[in-house]
């Protein structure tokens, strides 16, 4: 299973964080020798101070038996090539530190220390399950975090995050609205857990927004491992109706190809029944895996932030790729970990472009996006703004400024855009019933 790129959402309760001060213990200050070979630079980079340059982090999980997602920073160091290569960022040279969260609570903390210790400006298009174990940290340095994945409620939430999506609300909210039009009856499986909880309330959003009833929500234990059971009350819960049509949704993160395993085996008695899903859940990587064409997922709709990787738009970021990472298969440009990435990134360089020949700290660079930078990401996301709070303050995510999604489907295999543009869930998500 090594390698394999597993995503899961971890959404649970939370308030928004003062900014605070936290004390390092000498033995949390030596991360990067406990994380063994987790934690790296590029050639060349130390991380220190003294010199004309800037350094950052970008981690993520590698190597582990569930969540991996290599390419984020593998594709950070590239990136760093690339503008270096380009006489660095308003000729400052760029340097990438990078770090292996192991999907454990303690490395993530390991790695936010280390960040700390290396004085980091920010940490940059990063993947993380415990938002409540670095962020803490991050927050205690003043040191911003941009463009995570958006896999926990924490990034929408602490005062020194800058989210360049919407996470797993948007997606769902934007999948229930799309599916309201004629799918029938819909089935949402997810975690029972207090983190499947915070599901059903999203998807229902948008399924209410369309003039369509709740989905049934099927629960199923956070730690099964065979979902024959699940996949049947599934389409029990679905085709009651005499057409026998319906629509079944899993958001059971790493586990939701597991489950599909299950569902399309039960699925042969009911072929008008669909399935649906969130691009956190299941991308081009995870389609590949289970059989492309032939797999469970032909035909579904799949909710993205982002357009297609097909999409002219990306042409910036597969340049990256094609120059300093050709060859390099941990690096994907249809994984939508790497695409974070290149948005985090274009991001920062606004930043520090911004800031001119002035003084890039952490301070700064926070200073310069508090005050209302607005940033042009090529089209790939609405311009993104953190200047103010966010309108889905109300329901819990005042660090929330991009609910757009994209509507794909699964055709031949290949995850193809379903309709053109973007669709704002803004005001769906805000009539969501988060009580």
């Amino acid at each position: 299973m090594t390698g394999r790129r597993r995503i899961r959402s971890t959404f649970l309760p939370a308030r928004t964080r003062p900014v605070r001060a936290t004390a390092l213990s000498a033995g949390a200050l030596v991360a990067c020798a406990s994380l063994a070979a987790g934690c790296g630079v590029i050639p060349g980079a130390t991380g220190g101070s003294g010199d004309d340059s800037i350094t950052v982090m970008t981690w993520a999980p590698e190597e582990t038996n569930a969540t991996n997602k290599p390419g984020m920073p593998a594709f950070a160091k590239a990136y760093a090539r690339w503008i270096n290569s380009r006489g660095g960022i308003n000729g400052r040279k760029l340097k990438v530190l990078t770090c292996n969260d192991h999907n454990d609570s303690v490395a993530a903390a390991k790695c936010a220390t280390y960040a700390v210790k290396e004085n980091v400006v920010a940490v940059v298009g990063s993947y993380s399950q415990y938002g409540d174990s670095y962020l803490p940290e991050l927050e205690g340095a003043g040191i911003p975090f941009i463009g995570g994945y958006g896999v926990t409620n924490s990034e929408f939430t602490s005062p020194l995050s800058y989210p360049v999506n919407g996470g797993q609300p948007a997606l769902l909210a934007g999948l229930g609205k799309e599916l309201a039009a004629g799918c029938g009856p819909v089935a949402l499986i997810r975690p029972d857990s207090i983190a499947g909880d915070e599901l059903p309330p999203m998807l229902d959003s948008g399924l209410k927004s369309g003039g369509h009833a709740d989905a049934v929500d099927q629960r199923a234990a956070d730690d099964t491992t065979e979902y024959s059971g699940p996949s049947q009350r599934a389409l029990g819960a679905v085709t009651g109706s005499p057409a026998k049509k319906g629509c079944v949704i899993p958001a059971l993160g790493d586990r939701t190809d597991t489950f599909m395993d299950s569902f399309r085996r039960a699925r042969e008695d009911y072929p008008a029944v669909r399935t649906a899903a969130t691009l956190d859940s299941v991308d081009q990587t995870v389609i590949n895996e289970s059989g492309g064409q032939s797999g469970p997922y032909e035909g579904s709709y799949i909710t993205g932030w982002y357009p297609p990787a097909s999409d002219a738009r990306w042409g910036g970021m597969k340049k990256v790729i094609q120059q300093q990472a050709f060859g390099d298969n941990r690096i994907d440009a249809a994984d939508a970990g790497v695409q974070t990435t290149w948005i985090a990134y274009t991001v920062f360089k606004a930043v520090v472009d911004s800031l001119g020949s002035g003084e890039v700290t952490s301070q700064t660079v926070r200073k310069a996006l508090d005050d209302g930078l607005k940033v042009n990401t090529g089209a790939l996301t609405p311009t993104l703004q953190w200047g103010s709070e966010s309108r889905l303050a109300g329901i819990g995510f005042s660090r929330l400024v991009n609910a757009d999604v994209t509507l794909q489907v699964v055709r031949q295999g290949q995850l193809v855009a379903a309709q053109k543009g973007f669709v704002d869930m803004t005001k769906t998500l805000q009539s969501a019933d988060v009580n």
